[in-house]
């Protein structure tokens, strides 16, 4: 069971802030303000009775009056290290209840419940954005302004009616999250990447870099992470291609997956990962920590930021180079998007090959050109071609991710990377996504990935190492059914 502590500080105001820390490394912050409020009037506003709360107002009183009590009741115990996170949960809720019940304001059973759940998120959650973490269906958060809250569902953008009551509240929900994993986000540092408790990926940003005020960004991931059989379900892969992948992971070769922001990189790469034999050593290495990798021999490195006096900074190319003394037989880098490209090229060209990695591109040429880019931020005066070199030696397989206009993520190219052919690196794709078959009444593309008819030349590879495939994969015409 994880120990709790608490500990009681008295900011200026004389406003109470408690900090229940577990002892894995989770903070939960529970502050009691005047401005403590759930969402804004909508969500209470759909089947009230007469004599409800009628105003926006009425609401914030009663919740202020509410969490002053509650407060009261539980300040004592809620430093009872026998409580883990969920029994603390369940504590202040039963509490919250009685508290509720001696509220002279009349309430139906649903709005009653509606109201806990919001005074719940408010005090150990993170406030109005707290049910759309619990939305299975939502798959990302984004708060433009305390106001004006946007969220993902089936791959399209929605606005919400939710709102922060003020500014104040949407910092301390950013204060929140980031002083769990240890970080700050202030004046002196006006951005930063965190994650939650179940891997989501958050970004925040304040003011003065953020004019309109503070936004937030969260990238929710999936507790349960994907399997390969599940995004053949979805049509992301092709049975065919999933099995190529398989063959291409087991046969140690280096894989780069590339896409556009939010195509399913990362989803994608844990997938490539669970091909991994468990009897591997397997070194990850991520700015904020998202994979999920099933094995059991897995190393996690985590990059850190400077800290208040500007030093102390570890970042992924510090990382990348530390994994090559830590006897690795795989490096996986979440995403190279610096110098650091140039570590990892020289570890998959030096005996670390079957690494994985992710980057930012719109077609796998633009894969090579961008690694290209990013070897040269390392600050080594290389020339162009022998970068190329690098790229073409190191990097075996590309597979590409696009989001199309439907809202799906497909993977539109599986490329082959066989050389160089003069001063050009040299790229064959083994399978691409057809489009020709248009889109059914839904506006669904009904088009999937199907092989070129080209067989790569790594193949040969498989049959050195004993690895099989349906000989039939690359059979099909690219056009042909």
């Amino acid at each position: 069971m994880a120990e709790l502590a608490a500990s009681v500080l008295t900011p200026p105001t004389g406003i109470p802030l408690i900090n229940v820390a577990e002892a894995g490394g989770s903070t939960l912050s529970v502050r009691r303000d005047a401005a403590v409020a759930a969402e804004a009037e909508a969500r209470l506003a759909g089947n009230r009775p007469l004599g409800s709360v009628r105003s926006s107002q009425a609401l914030r009183e009663l919740k202020e009056k509410a969490t002053a009590e509650l407060y009261e009741r539980v300040g004592s115990r809620i430093a009872d290290s026998s409580l883990n996170e969920a029994e603390l949960h369940d504590y202040v809720r039963t509490e919250l209840r009685d508290v509720v019940a001696t509220q002279d304001v009349p309430l139906t059973s649903s709005e009653r419940e509606r109201f806990i759940n919001e005074v719940m998120d408010d005090v150990l959650g993170l406030g109005p954005l707290q049910r759309y973490l619990d939305d299975p269906s939502i798959t990302e958060i984004m708060v433009n302004r305390a106001d004006q809250v946007f969220v993902e569902r089936g791959g399209r953008l929605q606005a919400t009616e939710t709102t922060f009551t003020s500014e104040e509240q949407l910092r301390r929900v950013i204060d929140r999250i980031v002083s769990r994993i240890g970080r700050r986000v202030d004046e002196s540092s006006p951005l930063v990447d965190a994650r939650l408790a179940d891997g989501s990926r958050v970004n925040a940003i304040i003011p003065p870099l953020a004019v309109n005020g503070a936004a937030l960004t969260i990238r929710k991931f999936s507790k349960d992470a994907l399997s390969v059989h599940r995004l053949i379900e979805l049509g992301s892969l092709s049975p065919e291609m999933a099995e190529l992948l398989r063959a291409c992971v087991e046969a140690r070769m280096n894989v780069i997956v590339s896409g556009g922001t939010g195509t399913g990189k990362t989803t994608l790469l844990n997938v490539l990962s669970s091909f991994i034999p468990s009897t591997e050593r397997i070194v990850t290495i991520e700015d904020a920590v998202e994979l999920q990798l099933q094995q059991d021999h897995v190393v996690r490195l985590e990059s850190r930021p400077p800290n208040i006096e500007g030093v102390g900074a570890i970042t992924i190319r510090d990382l990348v180079r530390n994994s090559l003394r830590m006897r690795p037989d795989r490096i996986v880098v979440g995403e190279v998007r610096g110098g650091e490209t140039l570590d990892m090229l020289q570890a998959m060209n030096t005996g670390h090959d079957g690494s994985l990695s992710t980057v930012h591109a719109n077609t796998p040429r633009d894969a090579i050109a961008r690694l290209e880019t990013l070897v040269l931020m390392a600050g080594m005066d290389l020339p162009l071609r022998a970068i190329r070199e690098q790229v073409a030696s190191a990097v075996n397989l590309i597979v590409h991710l696009t989001r199309l206009r439907d809202g799906t993520r497909r993977v539109t190219h599986v490329t082959e990377v066989q050389g160089m052919e003069g001063d050009i690196v040299t790229l064959q794709d083994a399978f691409l996504f057809d489009f020709s078959a248009g889109v059914d009444a839904n506006g669904r593309f009904r088009g999937k990935p199907i092989p070129t008819g080209v067989r790569p030349r790594f193949t040969e590879r498989f049959a050195d190492l004993g690895i099989k495939i349906s000989p039939n994969i690359f059979g099909q015409q690219f056009g042909r059914v």
